[in-house]
């Protein structure tokens, strides 16, 4: 039996991970979960699966949530404190790590710091503070398993090769909604536009991400860190049907790509299970229904985002955190209708462009270019709304 935090459970990987543990109840055990504002899916949460602990972001939404649930409540916390005491509890085996953005960076690695394996589906930890969570993990003798479905395909492709034989990694990309539109039109697009994605149901966040493609860039990033190789050698292909994951390719021109349908459910339960695979009620993936798999070079001029997070990861230090923190905020301001689609990664250039990168010796460091890019970014789009 593993016993599990869920950081983020009523997200869509939070709920694909409890789906998991629905199906397996002799493998998998819940103990703690934390959630954002979606406090009647998590009451029905924690209904269902009777958490020992559960963590809300304010202190009302604590206090609305243990009235709702009357007798049947557990220990309910908040705020960030509440976060990193539910990834710590301590009967916790492993943490899944399924906030969105830069807010789960905290309490992962105060579960790395606690001696917690990490199911790592926030992709932003390891993005704004790569070197600093890898040294933890070392340090602290931790096991860290990607749960996003590049960078599992790459894990899985990996088992049983010499690092020294790989050439390089290719992560696969949608090319989300707007793969065929011409650059011009663009720029009227909604988000509902964006929003529509033709192979993955995902959060609203991450939706955006992937129709920008910053989404393929922030996991270029993570994928230097989990798999220690420098950005030359991490290339990007989109591969419109979403069947191919990813792909290594070794020394002697072998590539093993590993594969299946567009279905979180795979990857998670990989990370929970490892070594082990368990079954689990998902269609198989019919190779000769699908007729044909394509692959094309990404177009920087129309996924600009993924050009800048090369930027990033060069410039190294801060930038990467800085670049990932404007993101978040130009994203949130083209959701409320306040930016359009392309003014994306022009707020994240102009936000990396006036940085100074600094060397990331500890967290708080991480978390001051956050707060920087974050209000540089308000500046930029109050300043071009003016």
């Amino acid at each position: 039996m593993k016993n599990l935090a869920i950081l983020g459970s009523t997200g869509s990987i939070g709920v694909s991970t409890l789906d998991i543990v629905a199906e397996h109840p002799e493998r998998f055990r819940v103990i703690t979960l934390t959630a954002g504002r979606n406090l009647a899916l998590l009451e029905e949460q924690v209904r269902r699966f009777q958490p020992l602990a559960v963590a809300v972001l304010c202190s009302k939404d604590a206090r609305q949530l243990k009235q709702s649930l009357g007798a049947a409540a557990p220990e309910i916390l908040s705020g960030v404190e509440g976060l990193m005491a539910c990834a710590c509890f301590p009967d916790v085996d492993m943490v899944v790590s399924a906030v969105v953005g830069a807010a789960g960076l905290v309490p992962t690695m105060a579960a790395i710091e606690a001696g917690k394996d990490i199911a790592l589906a926030n992709k932003e930890t390891l993005v704004t503070a790569g070197p600093l969570v890898m040294a933890a993990v070392e340090r602290k003798g931790v096991e860290l398993y990607p749960v996003d479905s590049e960078h599992s395909a790459i894990f899985q492709a990996l088992e049983g090769h010499r690092k020294g034989d790989v050439r390089r990694l290719i992560l696969t990309a949608s090319g989300g909604p707007f793969r065929n539109r011409a650059l011009a039109e663009l720029k009227n697009v909604t988000p509902a536009d964006a929003l529509a994605h033709p192979n993955w149901d995902m959060g609203r966040k991450i939706s955006i991400d992937s129709a920008t493609m910053m989404n393929k860039g922030l996991e270029v990033i993570e994928a230097k860190w989990l798999f220690d190789l420098p950005a030359e050698r991490i290339a990007v292909h989109i591969h419109p049907q979403s069947i191919v994951h990813s792909m290594v390719e070794y020394v002697d021109g072998s590539i093993i790509a590993q594969m299946g349908i567009p279905d979180m459910r795979a990857p998670i339960a990989y990370a929970l299970s490892y070594p082990e695979r368990v079954p689990l009620n998902l269609p198989p993936l019919d190779l000769c229904s699908l007729g044909q798999l394509t692959f094309e070079e990404p177009d920087l001029s129309r996924f600009a985002c993924l050009g800048l997070a090369y930027e990033a990861l060069k410039a190294g230090g801060t930038a990467p955190a800085v670049l990932n923190a404007a993101n978040e905020v130009a994203v949130e301001a083209f959701l409320e209708g306040d930016v359009s689609f392309l003014d994306i990664p022009v707020i994240i250039r102009a936000a990396l462009d006036e940085h100074q990168p600094q060397p990331l010796e500890q967290i708080e460091g991480v978390l001051r270019a956050d707060r920087w890019a974050r209000s540089a970014a308000r500046r930029f789009i109050h300043k071009s709304a003016t």
